[in-house]
């Protein structure tokens, strides 16, 4: 199948004790992958599912989040559900725990990890040769590294991809916009040997602007990745000015994606 990932906000699921009342527990079979929205990076997790120090803000415990984690996947046993983690503001990379949060995808019953590697300045800009070299790099691999090192398959690993961050170089040289030091920020990332470690990466391509196109960012990210790629559709109005995903548009660019053989 081709994948198909839904980010659920923690902040925004129903305050309630019943699992099977959870916004969770109600998602659609057609979704491949669901992201629980977001864990710091340098959580604290004590065990016994106490999800205070985690970054998760669901309005109920973590015994509940288990349950309608277990309800969702008695209806649908092949979704997979996995923890995001990362995020805007969420930038504690150097003091990253993996260990602890591999403990809390295997206490929750989840699958996974969505990496959603952020951070305020990826410091990147083109070397003399032309190629993009970003400041970031080398943490950003390590990074990679170590959840897969943490989560070792069969558990799931997924990226989502900066909107820009594929662009800089080549075909993509001058793609706009140029969002500066984020512009190709997951290239050296998506070239290295860790990305062997990936199962699954998913563009933002959301809240870039105006002059952003989602399509071409998918090309971007195909010339980098061979396996499967996903394309990220807003559902919220943007909020950088960038054109509305509608249902015409939004069916007119998953024809585009359905036409790629690989995705």
């Amino acid at each position: 199948r081709r994948p198909f990932l839904a980010y659920l906000a923690s902040w925004a699921e129903v305050a309630t004790q019943d699992p099977e009342k959870t916004l969770l527990a109600g998602l659609p079979g057609a979704i491949s992958h669901v992201a629980l929205g977001f864990v710091k990076p340098d959580l604290a997790y004590a065990g016994d599912l106490d999800l205070s120090g985690t970054g998760l803000a669901f309005p109920f415990s973590g015994t509940v989040l288990k349950e309608a984690i277990a309800a969702l996947k008695a209806q649908h046993p092949n979704t997979k559900v996995l923890l995001a983690v990362g995020g805007w503001g969420y930038f504690g990379w150097d003091a990253r725990d993996f260990r602890v949060l591999a403990q809390l995808v295997k206490d929750l019953g989840a699958d996974g990890v969505d990496l959603d590697y952020e951070t305020a300045d990826s410091g990147c800009a083109h070397a003399p040769d032309g190629r993009i070299a970003c400041a970031d790099d080398t943490r950003a691999i390590a990074v990679l590294s170590d959840l897969r090192a943490a989560l070792p398959r069969p558990h799931v690993v997924s990226l989502a991809g900066w909107s820009v961050g594929a662009y800089g170089e080549g075909a993509f040289a001058a793609a706009a916009p140029r969002f500066g030091p984020w512009v190709g920020m997951m290239r050296a990332v998506l070239k290295s040997e860790a990305a062997r470690g990936l199962d699954l990466v998913s563009v933002m391509s959301y809240d870039a602007g105006p002059a952003y196109q989602p399509l071409e960012a998918f090309r971007a990210y195909r010339s980098l990745w061979p396996g499967p790629l996903a394309l990220g559709i807003q559902v919220m109005p943007s909020e950088s000015g960038g054109a509305r995903f509608t249902v015409a548009r939004t069916v007119t660019l998953l024809q585009e994606v359905l036409a790629d053989p690989k995705a």
